[in-house]
């Protein structure tokens, strides 16, 4: 029977798998085979006298033998243990009742069955049982100067008791084998879930950042357009018509970026963020300090998120203020940090959705970094509005 059609006895319920590589129909067959000897070489087998107690203890035994071919899940431990006590008495009893034949057979096979089926202490009992009844059986019968020989040949019935705990460790060793397999496997697939939700995640903040802010600033400033043209200010609303479509340039080159996070396998973040500083309208607006080195695609790619939200941020909530962008490289950590005065023109209403700063917090965690939001407290910055960003180098 294949081995991953039976289990240990303690735990799942399994059949004996003494005969481990065999099918049902082989067990079968091999115990059909064992009774067919048994038949033709025990003597003496008749329907009276002694005869008639061989015949009774081959029910017996073969009857305990034929357990072997039973689930254990059908056979409770408590029930199990008197009937191995039973296949022991009667292996010994039919040994001692029978004048020729093969009775040692039942012997050694219970033997086996016993070292697979319990745990070592009663298994051994049980075996040295055995072995002292049927040497004492073989030896009560012997012929005079046969007595050792015989005594000799009933102790080694108890002896393949070692081949069955074997066979139990093997099992149990192949049991604990398919677990770790299925526990891996389903470690992998919680992994693959927890994958999926986290990159569920990555897709939602680059849509907020992309879309969310793109569509908003372009809304707001062709809103501001159709309020000029009513009090008839042209010039105005062609800046505002122009500042619109510059949003959309902009727009199409974050979407670039991301995509380009998706396909390359680096993403320069100097250059991309210079490009994103120009297109803003920060002109020489950063400061690089350390040594530049290149960075994980998924970093720069949070990184140059992180910085848009900063600067979508600045440019909403103090519109017209100044920027300082400063982008450190030390050995152990890279730090990011956008700096922004406070605004020179109106702050338009109804501004911000609250996603902003919770997206920049998911994308700091995911890097195992620090953030710092907030107004800068003294010194000549007091006032400015900071968000720095330190992640492991």
């Amino acid at each position: 029977m294949p081995v991953r059609n039976w289990r240990l006895p303690r735990e799942t319920g399994g059949a004996d798998p003494w005969l481990t590589g065999r099918s049902l129909f082989g067990q079968g067959a091999w115990a059909a085979v064992l009774f067919l000897v048994e038949v033709f070489t025990l003597r003496p087998l008749g329907p009276s006298g002694r005869g008639l107690a061989v015949a009774l203890l081959f029910l017996v035994n073969f009857g305990v033998f034929a357990l072997r071919l039973v689930p254990a899940r059908l056979v409770p431990q408590r029930l199990f243990l008197p009937l191995m006590v039973v296949g022991v008495l009667a292996a010994a009893a039919l040994m001692a009742v029978a004048d020729s034949g093969t009775a040692w057979l039942f012997a050694f096979f219970l033997a086996a069955f016993i070292g697979y089926r319990l745990s070592t202490g009663p298994a051994t009992v049980l075996a040295v049982s055995l072995s002292l009844l049927c040497g004492a059986a073989l030896a009560f019968r012997a012929e005079p100067g046969q007595h050792a020989l015989l005594l000799m040949a009933g102790l080694s019935t108890g002896a393949p008791v070692l081949a069955g705990m074997s066979g139990r460790s093997r099992a149990r060793a192949v049991e604990a084998a398919i677990e770790a397999a299925a526990s891996a496997e389903r470690a992998a697939r919680a992994e693959a879930r927890a994958l999926v939700l986290t990159e569920r995640s990555r897709v939602a903040r680059d849509v907020h950042d992309v879309l969310a802010h793109s569509l908003a600033g372009i809304g707001m400033q062709l809103e501001l357009a159709d309020a000029l043209i009513e009090v008839g200010e042209p010039e105005r609303a062609r800046e505002a018509n122009a500042k619109a479509r510059s949003l959309v340039r902009e727009s199409l080159k974050q979407a670039q970026w991301t995509v380009r996070a998706l396909r390359e396998e680096s993403l320069p973040l100097l250059e991309s963020l210079t490009a994103m500083l120009e297109s803003s309208g920060h002109h020489q607006a950063l400061t690089v300090t350390g040594t530049v080195r290149e960075l994980p695609t998924r970093t720069a790619h949070d990184l140059l998120r992180i910085a848009q939200e900063a600067l979508t941020n600045a440019t909403r909530h103090a519109p017209g203020g100044p920027v300082r962008v400063t982008l450190s490289y030390d050995e152990r950590t890279t730090t990011l940090s956008i700096l922004n005065g406070p605004g020179t023109l109106p702050v338009p209403v109804g501004t911000g959705g609250g996603m902003g700063l919770i997206g920049i917090r998911e994308r700091v965690a995911l890097m195992g970094g620090t953030v710092t939001t907030g107004l800068v407290p003294s010194g000549p910055r007091r006032g400015h509005w900071k968000v720095e960003v330190v992640i492991p180098a």
